[in-house]
């Protein structure tokens, strides 16, 4: 291991903070305290111990809807009532939406939904259908942190992805170029490492490939794909998808492009060249390992200098998984997550275009600041929210929230304390808060008006927003 745990003055405690906020969505609040006298090493070690990833559900209800579907088969009514019965299948999206987020802040192994997310956000697609879309993230859940070869070469067949740029369309009398663009573009190599005719060559190994919309699954067509010779970055033969993903990824530019991701998400969006080569050389040699590379960097000096802390703006996914995870919010319905997606401009399964959700500071503008800002508070204060804890009286709750860790934490404790206390716990210590700020007009409050407000102001600070 290569971090000490007492890089440029910090302690043992700020590195955990740090890191649980890059390779994770933060700290809770009992979880903060446990790990509070722990060792950066043992943090670590927790953090890449997760067991083998679990598979996302499909609702039973939904399942029921899907096996209507396969029942179509030969029907002369099949296409009149798939559209029927696909109308009613969008309807429960929400729910998928919703089991991710909850998974994200529920999970005992965080870097795995962190390095899942990241994934969805480098192949970006859109899925509009549960069934379609939970395959897709079991996909990526099952290689986030295997082998990226392994990765890229499952998405090339993951359903949503085939619909989503065209290769449905793509047969030997007329190549779709799409897939094949994006793979070597956005996915892989990046511009400036293959030419326009090694976009036409790999669009025809691509043919024949093809997704079966009501069983999720990938199938070839073997009547539609082109079996000739094709010419592709040097090499001849005849070759098929797979063999366009091994010829892309024997070049290193594979493994600086991913490596560039990577460091502006993880680590700055300021790209330091002699990190991401000192990546790109661990990713290569590896094979493309990704836990491996990973693990690097997370016990890498420079993870943890001044200059790459509270420097990441949170996507609007990571600041409410955050809020989430400390405030222990639950909804009774799904409204609230998609006013957070379309408000803030992140919705699961939907980004703007093939190349992903541009973050960093295009995740602020004048529109989503104040939104995001006051997206504690609407949790903590709106008049349909029960504080588990604290008497509001409201006896239909919509949000409800469990503060009781906090208030007995504090019980008899001066304000002073608690506001330092949060302020620690809640935001880096590298990343000031001004505590006067925080304390005017608490007097006359009783202890847990107190708590309640100094939790909802400091989780509010512009601070907080950064990681």
């Amino acid at each position: 291991m290569e971090s000490n745990g007492k890089i440029n003055g910090m302690s043992d405690w700020e590195d955990i903070k740090h890191l649980y906020a890059r390779a994770g969505f933060g700290l809770g609040f009992d979880e903060s305290r446990k790990k509070e006298n722990s060792s950066l090493r043992k943090a670590l070690d927790n953090l890449f111990s997760g067991g083998r990833p679990g598979l996302f559900r499909l609702p039973s209800e939904y399942v029921s809807l899907q096996e209507k579907a396969m029942d179509l088969e030969g029907s002369m009514m099949k296409n009149f009532k798939a559209k029927n019965l696909e109308d009613k299948a969008k309807k429960f999206m929400p729910l998928v939406i919703t089991n991710w987020y909850d998974s994200m802040a529920d999970s005992r192994n965080p870097l795995l939904e962190k390095m899942t997310l990241f994934w969805h956000g480098h192949f970006a697609c859109r899925s509009k259908l549960p069934h379609m879309a939970v395959r897709q993230v079991n996909t990526i859940r099952q290689h986030a942190l295997g082998n990226f070869r392994d990765l890229v070469q499952a998405i090339a067949k993951d359903p949503s992805m085939i619909l989503y740029l065209n290769n449905q369309q793509n047969n030997k009398e007329k190549p779709n170029e799409n897939f094949a663009r994006e793979l070597m573009e956005l996915f892989t190599i990046g511009i400036g490492n293959y030419s326009e005719k090694d976009v036409k060559e790999a669009g025809r190994a691509f043919t024949g490939w093809k997704a079966d919309r009501i069983k999720a699954e990938y199938k070839f067509v073997a009547r539609r794909h082109d079996f000739g010779k094709k010419t592709f970055m040097g090499q001849t033969g005849d070759f098929n998808g797979e063999d366009i993903i091994n010829i892309i990824l024997e070049n290193k530019e594979v493994a600086r492009f991913i490596a560039r991701k990577i460091h502006a998400y993880f680590v700055n969006p300021k790209i330091d060249e002699k990190n991401v080569n000192e990546i790109a050389d661990i990713f290569y040699n590896s094979d493309y390992d990704i836990k491996k590379t990973m693990h690097h960097i997370f016990s890498s000096d420079w993870f943890y200098a001044s200059e790459n802390i509270g420097v990441k703006i949170k996507s609007p996914i990571e600041l409410y998984v955050g809020l989430k995870k400390i405030l222990d919010i639950q909804l009774s319905n799904h409204k609230p997550l998609f006013f957070i997606g379309r408000g803030l401009g992140q919705k699961l399964f939907n980004p703007p275009n093939v190349a992903g959700w541009p973050g960093d500071k295009a995740w602020i503008d004048n529109a989503t600041l104040m939104t995001r800002l006051n997206l504690p508070f609407y949790f903590i204060h709106a008049n349909d929210v029960v504080i588990k804890g604290y008497s509001s009286g409201n006896s239909k709750p919509k949000k409800t929230i469990d503060l009781r860790p906090i208030f007995d934490f504090y019980k008899g404790k001066e304000t002073e304390s608690i506001v330092s206390d949060l302020i620690r716990y809640f935001i880096h210590p590298r990343l000031s808060a001004d505590k006067k700020l925080l304390t005017a007009g608490l007097k006359r409050n009783t202890e847990k008006e107190i708590i309640i407000s100094m939790v909802s102001r400091t989780l509010s600070l512009p601070e907080y927003q950064l990681c």
